[in-house]
């Protein structure tokens, strides 16, 4: 079992690091709001600190998961970083969806305290992190990898190596590049089945054993006929890891031009109050505009 820290209780760290505990290994967590901690460490037995350096303190490993960039840094290489306060010889494991740049950074400045990093974005929502079945993209070295594997697997399902460090976020940049396509499509189709007259129910049983099958369609199109969407992973989440990913796009070459349109789309619906809404809010997008 790992001695390790869990920096960021937001809704998907909070029971990431429960499923760390519930595995035996010994967690001391940290979250800006220190209430918030202390809630955490009541409810699973454990610690919690009262600075990201603290919290580091003699961990084998320490997870980050943050909100941004910014953030990260702040966690890492503020004043009260984990960088002050973590061993040679750990690793730093960050969780954090963000841009490759900034995993590349830091790696690049703890490597020179002989600290490890790997990035590591997941995938599967708050759902996914409540049941311990997220996947989780990684980037760095292999070594390092198989030694944080066994300990990641309390909360995944998948955990793959995708290549060195800035790997991870860019293969997460992939998924939510696809995730945005499907879900404006799933939109339409719906916002079509509506506008046909169908049963939108009874038409995606159908469909959903088909080709058009998809994650999306299967957990999201209930609500989407609803009208619901005050859960689940906010728009504004969204539009931050798509704005990486087209920045990123624009570096490399890549050609966006539906995830840009998405990414529009997105905007729209901030402009309705849907800041927080769910991603498969594209639907009241296009009922608005009917």
């Amino acid at each position: 079992m790992a001695k390790v820290a869990f920096i960021g209780l937001g809704v998907m760290g909070y029971p990431m690091a429960g499923h760390l505990v519930k595995q035996g290994h010994q967690v001391t967590v940290y979250n800006r709001t220190t209430a918030k901690a202390q809630q955490w460490a009541k409810e699973h037995n454990a610690e919690y600190a009262l600075t990201p350096t603290l919290a580091a303190m003699e961990q084998d490993i320490v997870f980050t998961c943050v909100g941004n960039d910014d953030d990260l840094r702040q966690v890492v290489l503020g004043e009260e970083g984990v960088i002050h306060g973590i061993k040679s010889g750990a690793i730093l494991v960050d969780h954090t969806t963000a841009s490759a740049d900034v995993a590349r950074e830091l790696a690049a400045i703890l490597a020179k305290q002989n600290v490890e990093f790997l990035d590591a974005p997941v995938s599967g929502g708050q759902a996914g992190a409540e049941n311990g079945v997220l996947t989780v993209m990684m980037g760095g070295k292999e070594v390092v990898f198989n030694q944080v594997k066994p300990v990641i697997e309390a909360y995944s399902r998948c955990a793959e190596l995708l290549g060195e460090v800035g790997a991870g976020q860019l293969t997460k940049m992939v998924n939510q590049i696809c995730i945005a396509g499907v879900v404006q499509g799933l939109a339409e189709g719906l916002h079509f089945a509506k506008s046909a007259g169908l049963d939108g129910f009874k038409v995606v049983e159908v469909i959903s054993k088909g080709a058009a099958q998809s994650w999306q369609m299967e957990n999201r199109y209930q609500t989407m006929w609803q009208g619901e969407y005050d859960f689940g992973f906010a728009i504004d989440w969204m539009r931050k890891d798509l704005a990486i990913a087209l920045e990123e796009g624009r570096r490399n070459g890549s050609h966006l031009p539906v995830t840009a349109l998405v990414d529009q789309f997105y905007s729209e619906v901030q402009t309705m109050k849907g800041n927080r809404w769910d991603t498969s809010s594209l639907l009241a997008r296009l009922e608005k505009n009917r």
